[in-house]
């Protein structure tokens, strides 16, 4: 003996009848959503959702640390460009908020009062770095050396300067970058 329902139904299933045997009936349920879960995913299938979702974190990591990494020496350039445009206006103050430590050490004061005060570097206008060949570029890990900068003001001859660097941290918990001093003018040719 069959069991039978009478329920109406929506769309395709109105030419099914009225009634409608109750296995008919969970089966068209189930079909549209009604009742039940989705049939469970074969495991290679969810394997390789796995996989994939895995590597596009690790892909998303590697990017992250990589562009944090990178973009330190955009850190440093803006960093000794801000020091160089201080130093073009004879701002003293400007000059050693810059630089860290320098004020504790006479000789530093002294040398960025000369700068500040020599009318060769004291310049009106836009500030542009011509080159800038940094001894700690792309270093993974902390470091010290010189960075051999190039600048001047559209009309007026270039300045060859260098600047100590501190560059402390790592990939991973990230790299920061101080300005410890700046040089007199060296000759154009000259390195660091």
């Amino acid at each position: 003996m069959s069991r039978s329902r009478r329920i109406a139904l929506p769309g395709p299933l109105l030419a099914l009848g009225s009634a409608v045997p109750a296995g008919i009936l969970r089966r068209e349920r189930g079909a549209l959503g009604y009742v039940g879960s989705p049939p469970p995913r074969p495991p290679a299938a969810l394997k390789r959702i796995v996989i994939i979702s895995l590597a596009v974190l690790l892909f998303l990591a590697v990017s992250g640390l990589l562009a944090r990494f990178l973009s330190v020496e955009n850190t440093e350039r803006d960093d000794d460009l801000a020091l160089i445009q201080a130093q073009a206006r004879g701002d003293v103050a400007g000059m050693l908020a810059r630089l860290t430590g320098c004020s504790r050490h006479p000789a530093c004061v002294a040398t960025v009062s000369a700068n500040a005060g020599n009318p060769r570097l004291r310049r009106a206008g836009p500030v542009k770095i011509l080159s800038l060949k940094s001894s700690t570029a792309y270093s993974p890990t902390g470091s010290s050396g010189q960075t051999r900068l190039a600048w001047t003001v559209i009309g007026k001859l270039p300045v060859v300067q260098c600047i100590e660097v501190r560059r402390s941290g790592n990939i991973l918990a990230g790299v920061s970058v101080a300005l410890l001093s700046l040089s007199a003018p060296i000759p154009n040719e000259a390195d660091c």
